[in-house]
């Protein structure tokens, strides 16, 4: 993806071309799962798949390649979909991109308590001060992790946060897919 700016590591720069590439898809999206392979790999092994995606000239050696995988299951919450996953071998790492809303630290005095899960989230989407975010967390088979949160009230590539503690029970629950 052309726009995404260049990270320290590949991990990095693929979470930023996943988020890229959902916000070129608008918000109001379900969540995305991606499976992270070698590049280098992908073009020694399948050549053909890597020129469907536009890296049969690729001079970078090292790198990582999402793959979209087929669409989430709507009605089976995500923590339980994540556990029906393993993944091959030739699969380094995994991804996932969900919007989610979000409270500032300050307002979990104000949380009601007993609420049941449908009233909490009816109470956070009612809350002034609730904002819109979109999460990409990626990790690797060695725990390695990367997330990048995007607000949607700035909307903008240069406002992109990273780093790899940003959303920690994600990148738990996207790590347990490794599991053997």
């Amino acid at each position: 993806m052309s726009n995404t700016p260049m990270a320290a590591n590949p991990l990095t720069r693929a979470v930023l071309e996943i988020d890229e590439y959902a916000s070129g898809l608008g918000w109001d999206q379900p969540a995305r799962l991606f499976a992270l392979v070698d590049t280098a790999r992908l073009r020694a092994q399948e050549p053909s798949l890597a020129a469907q995606l536009g890296l049969e000239n690729e001079s970078e050696t090292t790198g990582l390649t999402p793959i979209e995988q087929d669409e989430i299951p709507s009605g089976k919450p995500l923590d339980e979909f994540l556990g029906t996953i393993a993944w091959p071998d030739a699969v380094a790492g995994c991804a996932l991109t969900v919007e989610r809303l979000m409270l500032p630290p300050s307002a979990e005095a104000q949380v009601p308590q007993g609420l049941s899960e449908a009233k909490l989230a009816k109470w956070v989407s009612d809350h002034p001060e609730r904002q819109e975010v979109r999460m990409t967390v990626a990790v690797l088979r060695d725990g390695t992790r990367e997330s990048a949160l995007r607000l949607r009230e700035k909307d903008s590539s240069t406002e992109v946060l990273t780093g790899p503690d940003l959303v920690p029970g994600l990148a738990q629950a996207l790590s347990s897919t490794f599991a053997d």
